[in-house]
C-alpha cells in the first residue's frame, strides 16, 4: 500500500469512528476536512489535465508547479494545493480563481441564516461555533450581496396574463438616506392564479403610500404581463380604487369591511361601540346582499343622527364594501378583507423585527426578498373552491 492510499484510509477509519461515536465530521478536528481537502486537489487535478489538451500543448502551454490557497468550508478552513500552468489560462469550475469560499455550501448557509433575520454578528458567530470557520463582515456582506440580481430579476419576472384575485397593501419600515432616517412603504401585491395557487407578484419601495404610487405600481404589473384581474381587495385609501380601474376597468373592487370598521369605531363614543358593532354585524354577515341593504337602513334609522360621518362613510362606499355578496361563501372569506396579504405581513416582520432601520433601499429589499422566498415555500397546495367558482370568472369568458 502506497502512502497515498494509507493516508487516505486513516482519514476513512477516523470518520468512521467519528462517525460511530457520534463526535462532528466538520470544524476543527473533523475527519471531513481532510477528505474534501483530497477530493478538491483531485478534481482541480483532473480539470487541469482536461484543460491542457492538444491546442494547449500546441501553443506552449504546460503544468508549471503548484500553489496554494486557504478556503472557507462547512467542514472548516482548509488549505488546497493548486496546479498552475505557464500561461495562467486555467480557470477551474471546482474551485474558481479568487474564490475563498466553497459558495455551494458555506454562502448558501450563509445567505439562508440572513435569510432567517439573523444579523451579520450572529451569522459570523454561529459559522465559527459549527465550522470552526471565521468570516469577516465584510465578507459576509458581500456573500449576501450576490442575491441583489436575483432580486432584481424576481422583481422585473414576467407575470401569467390573467389572476383572479389580488390583495394590495404596504408595510413600513426606516432607512438611511444620505445620513438621515426616512420612512420607506414597502408595496406587496399578493395575487391568486387562475390555478388557485397563491404568488407574491409584485413589490416595490417608495418613500410613502399613496394612490399616485399605487398606480405606478399596477402599471407596471400590467408592462410585466398581467392583463386582467378579476377581483382586488383593497384598504380605503383615498383615490386607490380608481387608480386601479384606470388600469384595469373590469375589475371588481372588494373594499376592506375591517377597516371600514375600525374607521368608523374612531367616530363612535365608547359606551356606543359595543352595541353600535353588533348592529353593524347584521350587515356585513348578512347571508345576502337585499338583507343586508334592510339591516343598513335600519342602521341609519338607529344611528344616522347621532353619528352621521360614519353613516355617510357607508354610504359613499357600498358598493366597494358589498362586492363579496356577489360570491359564495368560500370566496367572501378570501375577499371581504385583506387578511391574507396582511397575514403575509406578518410573517415578513417577524424576519425584519430584529432591524431598527435598514442601511439603504437595497439591503430592506434583500432580506424581504429572501423572507418571501422561504414563506412562499409552504405555498404549495391551490386554494379549493376557486377554480370551480363561474361567478369568480363571469367577466374573463
Amino acid at each position: 500500500m502506497d502512502r497515498n492510499s494509507q493516508e487516505y484510509q486513516l482519514m476513512r477509519d477516523k470518520a468512521l469512528a467519528q462517525l460511530r461515536s457520534g463526535e462532528s465530521l466538520t470544524g476543527k478536528d473533523g475527519a471531513f476536512g481532510p477528505l474534501l481537502k483530497e477530493f478538491l486537489e483531485a478534481a482541480l487535478d483532473g480539470e487541469m489535465s482536461s484543460h491542457l489538451d492538444e491546442s494547449e500543448r500546441q501553443i506552449g502551454n504546460k503544468r508549471n508547479g503548484r500553489g496554494s490557497k486557504r478556503v472557507k468550508t462547512m467542514a472548516g478552513e482548509i488549505e488546497i494545493v493548486t496546479p498552475q500552468d505557464r500561461h495562467s489560462s486555467f480557470n477551474p469550475e471546482i474551485l474558481k480563481k479568487r474564490e475563498t469560499i466553497l459558495a455551494d455550501n458555506l454562502s448558501s448557509k450563509i445567505i439562508s441564516l440572513y435569510g432567517m433575520g439573523m444579523s451579520l454578528r450572529d451569522i459570523s458567530t454561529h459559522i465559527e461555533e459549527m465550522y470552526d470557520v471565521e468570516i469577516s463582515h465584510n465578507t459576509l456582506s458581500e456573500i449576501i450581496d450576490r442575491i441583489v440580481p436575483k432580486v432584481k430579476e424576481w422583481q422585473s419576472r414576467p407575470l401569467e396574463n390573467m389572476y383572479t384575485i389580488l390583495w394590495l397593501d404596504a408595510m413600513h419600515y426606516k432607512v438611511k438616506d444620505g445620513g438621515r432616517t426616512e420612512s420607506r412603504a414597502v408595496y406587496n401585491v399578493l395575487a391568486i392564479n387562475k390555478d388557485g395557487r397563491k404568488e407574491l407578484i409584485g413589490m416595490y419601495v417608495s418613500e410613502s403610500e399613496g394612490a399616485n404610487f399605487w398606480l405606478s405600481v399596477l402599471t407596471d404589473l400590467k408592462a410585466r404581463g398581467m392583463k386582467d384581474v378579476l377581483i382586488a381587495c383593497i384598504d380605503n385609501l383615498t383615490g386607490f380604487a380608481e387608480a386601479i380601474s384606470t388600469i384595469f376597468p373590469h375589475v371588481i373592487i372588494q373594499s376592506c369591511i375591517v377597516h371600514q370598521i375600525r374607521n368608523s369605531l374612531k367616530y363612535v363614543a365608547s359606551k356606543d361601540q359595543k352595541e353600535f358593532m353588533s348592529d353593524l354585524k347584521t350587515i356585513y354577515q348578512a347571508p345576502t346582499l337585499d338583507l343586508a341593504e334592510l339591516n343598513f337602513d335600519k342602521l341609519q334609522d338607529k344611528w344616522g343622527k347621532k353619528y352621521p360621518v360614519v353613516m355617510d362613510s357607508w354610504k359613499r362606499n357600498w358598493d366597494k364594501l358589498t362586492s363579496y355578496f356577489a360570491y359564495d361563501e368560500q370566496i367572501r372569506k378570501l375577499i371581504y378583507t385583506t387578511n391574507a396579504v396582511e397575514g403575509f405581513h406578518r410573517q415578513v416582520r417577524k424576519v425584519t423585527k430584529t432591524k431598527g432601520v435598514f442601511p439603504n433601499d437595497m439591503a430592506l429589499m434583500k432580506l424581504i426578498y429572501l423572507a418571501v422566498i422561504n414563506i412562499s415555500k409552504k405555498w404549495t397546495q391551490p386554494l379549493h373552491n376557486i377554480n370551480n367558482s363561474s361567478k369568480v370568472y363571469h367577466h374573463s369568458n
